[in-house]
């Protein structure tokens, strides 16, 4: 297959948002690090690593707490934004095993409640394999990668297939840029070429890795409440 190269595309987009066309579909990129595909009614995210901070404070390393929530109360507005019906997490869902007992397994349970109707499928990704799947009373399909959803190939780590336009995470990938003052800001972006879209990763508490494209990508930064496209030669 050989699918459309990426392009900025049109029609009314929610504030803040950009959009671009990729494999014949519209996409629309949301402030909040996820990505609405209107056709489908679908939002995907990628690399939300639910209880990192925890995991980080539990080996005594001082971290701000509230992540969970934060990450949470981002996806409400994802969901309240788009009215998707189905929400798909390219990967590491989880950064590691939560107990059971846990004030964030109780947030995500109290998410998961509000949004029952809603549909979640998880694409498996590294994380996820040491984690292990979400409990079971979060209703969350996990499936293992690739995960094709025509014309897109849902995958955690990027790669190119045969089988469609392969959306993926696990890279979190962010640029530098800057200021009249010299100042350097690294900042998360969504990376759309030929054959390859890699989505920023979603949670709080996550860092990034600053990519370097290959000429004809097409890069989008997530920059506060705006998602703003770069001129190809920044």
């Amino acid at each position: 297959m050989s699918p459309d190269a990426p392009d900025a595309g049109p029609g009314a987009v929610p504030p803040g948002a950009a959009s671009v066309t990729v494999a014949g579909e519209g996409l629309v990129l949301l402030p909040e690090r996820a990505v609405h595909w209107a056709a489908a009614a679908t939002a995907l995210v990628a690399d939300v690593h639910f209880g990192k901070a925890a995991s980080f404070r539990a080996r005594g390393v001082p971290v701000p707490g509230g992540t969970t929530r934060e990450n949470l109360e981002r996806l409400d507005r994802v969901i309240a934004t788009t009215a998707c019906r189905r929400l798909v997490v390219l990967g590491d869902f989880l950064h590691g095993r939560i107990a059971p007992e846990s004030s964030a397994m109780a947030c995500l349970h109290a998410w998961r409640e509000r949004h029952a109707a809603l549909d979640v499928l998880l694409v498996r990704g590294n994380h996820d394999r040491h984690a292990g799947d979400p409990p079971p009373g979060l209703h969350i399909e996990a499936v293992a990668e690739p995960y094709v959803s025509r014309p897109f190939v849902l995958r955690h780590e990027p790669g190119t297939s045969e089988d469609g336009y392969v959306l993926s995470g696990h890279v979190h990938p962010a640029v530098r840029l800057s200021g009249r003052a010299r100042e350097r800001l690294r900042v998360p972006c969504f990376c759309f070429d030929a054959l390859t879209g890699i989505l920023p990763a979603f949670g709080a508490f996550t860092g990034t890795a600053v990519v370097a494209p290959r000429r004809g990508t097409r890069i989008f930064v997530a920059a506060g409440d705006r998602v703003v496209a770069l001129p190809p030669e920044s």
